[in-house]
């Protein structure tokens, strides 16, 4: 499998959720197990079919993150020789040509990607048309509502 990019804050929730799955999520399944087999009879025992449902989820979320985490190549933006260029995990401050909004966008991976938090996956239009761009630069995006044009007003490594 190939490398997949994350951001080193990407990395630390990856890692924090896989101590908490781990430590917290996986021993308090095992317990809700034991308590519903005392119950009885587990043919018909709803609290036990939960608990190994639930138990199965853990153990998913547990394999996918180690996974993610296995296949991630963390990049830290400050550590990279990028010379002002616009790269991953940079954050990029953008104003529209035609109506002069300014929006702030980081640049992250697909499995970071979160619009509401200004953070657009590598894969998306707008990421695809800043890389490897400077501050000053103007670059047309294809939207799906129609090209646009931003500038690009800053790059920044945080």
């Amino acid at each position: 499998m190939s490398k997949v990019p994350l951001t080193l804050y990407g990395a630390q929730l990856l890692k924090a959720e896989l101590h908490q799955l781990k430590s917290v999520e996986r021993p308090s399944v095992i317990a809700a197990i034991a308590e519903a087999r005392s119950h009885g009879d587990l043919s018909e025992n709803a609290e036990y079919d939960a608990a190994k449902e639930r138990q199965g989820f853990v153990e998913g979320r547990i394999a996918e993150v180690e996974s993610k985490l296995s296949n991630a190549q963390v990049i830290d933006p400050k550590a990279l020789d990028a010379d002002g260029r616009v790269v991953f995990a940079s954050t990029v401050e953008l104003e529209e040509i035609e109506g002069g909004k300014t929006v702030v966008y980081q640049i992250v991976g697909d499995d970071e990607a979160d619009l509401k938090q200004g953070k657009i996956s590598l894969n998306s239009p707008v990421a695809r048309a800043l890389i490897g761009k400077f501050a000053g630069d103007v670059t047309e995006v294809q939207t799906p509502g129609g090209k646009r044009e931003y500038e690009i007003l800053d790059v920044r490594y945080e």
